[in-house]
């Protein structure tokens, strides 16, 4: 999937000489947490956020005569030279970006201009969708050796079984390195039957796997 699949293209944008007044104006407006700060061509040059805003402005707890602090320019806060992406680039890769340098928003450019943008709760969201939990459904956690044609040899469980599967994600397995996690999003409330024939055939159904159930 690529980024220009989930990213926002109608986005707010400020100038350098906008002030902490705007961006709070803004915020609270469009109920955004990222603003893009951009010249008269488009092109990014910084990012605020509201955690940016929070500690430059003074705490509402606190009785401040610094009312000229409202005023200062967006350019003395933001920070310069954010981490941007491109529409073509995958949203897995996108995701180990966020995660690596620790942001909430990344900036989507292309030749040089701001097109849209994307924040943690769009991947987030993102991933929801992947997995397919705001399906109705079970989810169903089986090891498998980690060798050529064993996907094929558990969905063949499914076909037979007529269950349709909404997900499947891979995880290696911590305890077993030659083996791979198979965590499956099934169409039915009840897979008690469908576990039954995936342990006929040999897998290890790690989830459901409750005490005292026998399937």
């Amino acid at each position: 999937m690529l980024v220009e699949e989930i990213m926002n293209t109608s986005v707010p944008t400020l100038s350098p000489s906008h002030t902490i007044n705007d961006a709070l104006k803004l915020l609270k407006e469009k109920r955004i947490r990222h603003i893009p700060i951009v010249n008269s061509e488009n092109a990014v040059l910084g990012v605020v956020t509201d955690r940016d805003l929070k500690e430059a402005t003074p705490s509402s707890l606190i009785s401040s005569q610094n009312a000229e602090i409202y005023d200062l320019p967006l350019e003395k806060i933001m920070t310069k030279n954010p981490i941007t992406g491109h529409p073509l680039d995958f949203v897995e890769e996108t995701a180990s970006i966020f995660y690596d340098n620790r942001i909430g928003c990344l900036p989507i450019v292309s030749q040089g201009k701001l097109i849209g943008m994307i924040t943690e709760s769009d991947l987030l969201y993102k991933f929801i969708e992947l997995t397919g939990v705001h399906q109705p459904g079970s989810q169903i956690e089986v090891r498998v050796p980690n060798r050529t044609g064993v996907l094929f040899e558990v969905s063949r469980v499914f076909y037979e079984q007529r269950i349709n599967v909404l997900s499947v994600l891979v995880y290696p397995d911590k305890d077993k390195s030659d083996y791979k996690i198979l965590v499956l999003r099934v169409k039915t409330m009840n897979p008690l039957k469908l576990i039954e024939a995936i342990r006929a055939e040999g897998f290890e159904v790690l989830w459901p796997n409750h005490p005292g159930m026998n399937i």
